[in-house]
């Protein structure tokens, strides 16, 4: 029982992180229809930069911030000046798909001759234990915990509560119907990417701090996870994501704790093979990602 009780508590801290990095993702999908393979890579970026700032002396947590301006920045670079031009010309979304596979490999290849192929560590950012019916995480996983429904429930506001996000919405259901009604869908493809690309970077120092090393292939492994939980929740459905991501850093935790732990990835990639077979469009299906953006 008590093992069961530290794999739910384990499964809920890494849910978080992976919830982070989905939300993203489907974020991307969502406004542009854009399969993004880039993304793991962006995450090992933030990575590293977030290493750097660390070994200057800079707040994890300020890092985590700015390693997200930077990537999210990059985000937007990456989809104006080589996808959106892709797109317009009448691209297959399978060679765009390549294409952000090549680009992706690219970067980590990059990064590997920058930093090398040495295991990187943040240090002990643990801090204080905390202790939740017979669970005990660390500062940085409670914390991390908290900013994952903190970012949550403000994009939630965003997307809700605003008119920028009800354009964002708009744009991610019909294109063409809100171009019509005077949206500018560039900008809001622009201002979309910036926020999925601020939460991959958030989600890649999130994940160097909770992990004890990591190389440059941390964006890469982590990506199967995540896209698993996209996928779980629907793709392209920001809330889904939030819910993909839960399901799976529990269901990884709960098999890492009754059999090897290196079946994680594994466990993932099941998920993943079982949603395309049972419910190809997740969780949340068509219909009610309909009725959301458009309520």
């Amino acid at each position: 029982m008590q093992l069961l009780i530290e794999a739910i508590g384990f499964g809920i801290a890494a849910g978080a992180v992976i919830a982070l990095g989905a939300v993203g993702f489907s974020l991307q999908f969502g406004i542009s229809s854009i399969l993004n393979i880039t993304y793991g890579s962006l995450m090992t970026l933030a990575a590293y930069i977030g290493l750097f700032l660390i070994d200057l002396g800079v707040n994890p947590w300020v890092t985590l911030a700015i390693a997200g301006v930077v990537v999210g920045i990059a985000s937007v670079a990456f989809h104006r000046w080589l996808l959106a031009p892709l797109a317009r010309r009448g691209t297959r979304p399978f060679a765009i798909v390549i294409v952000t596979v090549s680009a992706g490999v690219i970067l980590q290849y990059v990064i590997l001759a920058v930093a090398g192929p040495e295991t990187q560590s943040y240090g002990d950012q643990g801090g204080q234990t905390f202790h939740f019916l017979g669970t005990t995480l660390g500062a940085s996983q409670v914390a991390i915990v908290g900013l994952a429904v903190v970012l949550m429930l403000a994009l939630h506001l965003l997307l809700t509560q605003t008119t920028l996000g009800r354009a964002m919405r708009a744009t991610s259901s019909n294109r063409i119907l809100a171009q019509s009604c005077g949206i500018d869908t560039d900008r809001m493809s622009d201002v979309a990417w910036l926020l999925s690309g601020w939460l991959c970077g958030a989600t890649g120092v999130a994940l160097a701090i909770t992990t004890a090393g990591f190389d440059f292939s941390i964006g890469q492994v982590f990506l199967i996870p995540m896209i698993a939980a996209a996928v779980l929740g629907g793709v392209g459905q920001p809330y889904g994501a939030m819910v993909g991501g839960l399901v799976v850093g529990l269901a990884s935790e709960l098999a890492a704790a009754y059999s090897n732990p290196a079946y994680r990835e594994v466990v993932a990639f099941g998920i993943l093979i079982a949603i395309l077979l049972i419910r190809p469009r997740g969780l949340f299906g068509a219909a009610w990602a309909t009725r959301r953006l458009m309520a």
